[in-house]
């Protein structure tokens, strides 16, 4: 992505950005920086910004924005395939399935094996029911999940299915399991952490979690939001 021979023109008429978010970020406040960056550097009033598919603050990795009329786009970017890397943590789990919220369970996991791990990603290839976890901002009676949970209230979470079409195991370092998945929209990765364990018998939860793919948008041709601002007239 080359942006120093962009104009206001150009980002208005329409530009997909490869941004790789920066942790603790949320994808809400990239699109944020994005938009004030252009309003600065091109003296724009207004500009239409917008992402395909939200990424959790404790997630890095691809977040394509796009700018102008190809905000229109977003809906077919989010309906893509795609692929994450990222780390289960064995022998804990927690309210939010990753490391928003504090550790809820303890397990032994001297009895699990290396083979288990591995024999364990095969019941989650294909169409699976998910439910999505509690702390997430999918919507229910016109409120947010994570302020039932928040607040204590109890919520009825419908699963959904979703596809997983790799799961391999790329690490296995106990209570640390390294993974790379591809799926489907809508497949929560915090699910199929608590999920997993689960499948072992035991609990596990997302410790870490880079989205590297999006369809045909790569990671590797991202750029941070430093680089971004500093190909753009200052």
């Amino acid at each position: 992505m080359n942006n120093k021979t962009l104009q206001a023109e150009d980002f208005k008429e329409g530009q997909v950005l490869l941004i790789d978010k920066p942790l603790e970020w949320t994808s809400f406040q990239a699109v944020n920086k994005v938009r004030w960056l252009l309003r600065k550097s091109f003296g724009i009033k207004k500009i239409k910004v917008g992402h395909a598919g939200t990424l959790d603050p404790l997630a890095t990795g691809l977040l394509i924005i796009c700018t102008g009329k190809f905000t229109k786009k977003i809906d077919t970017f989010q309906a893509q395939e795609k692929e994450y890397t990222g780390t289960f943590t064995l022998g804990a789990t927690t309210p939010s399935y990753d490391l928003e919220t504090e550790i809820d369970q303890t397990f032994d996991i001297s009895e699990i094996t290396s083979e288990e791990i591995y024999e364990a990603t095969k019941q989650f290839i294909g169409e699976i029911q998910q439910q999505p976890p509690v702390f997430s901002a999918l919507k229910k009676e016109g409120k947010r999940l994570y302020e039932f949970a928040r607040s204590g209230e109890e919520v009825e979470i419908p699963f959904r299915t979703v596809t997983i079409s790799e799961f391999e195991i790329t690490k296995i370092a106990f209570p640390k399991v390294d993974f790379r998945v591809v799926c489907s929209k809508g497949t929560y990765i915090r699910s199929l952490a608590n999920d997993f364990g689960k499948a072992l018998n035991n609990g596990a939860h997302l410790s870490a979690l880079r989205r590297t793919r999006i369809g045909e948008f790569s990671v590797e041709d991202a750029v941070g939001i430093e680089a971004f601002e500093a190909s753009l007239p200052s």
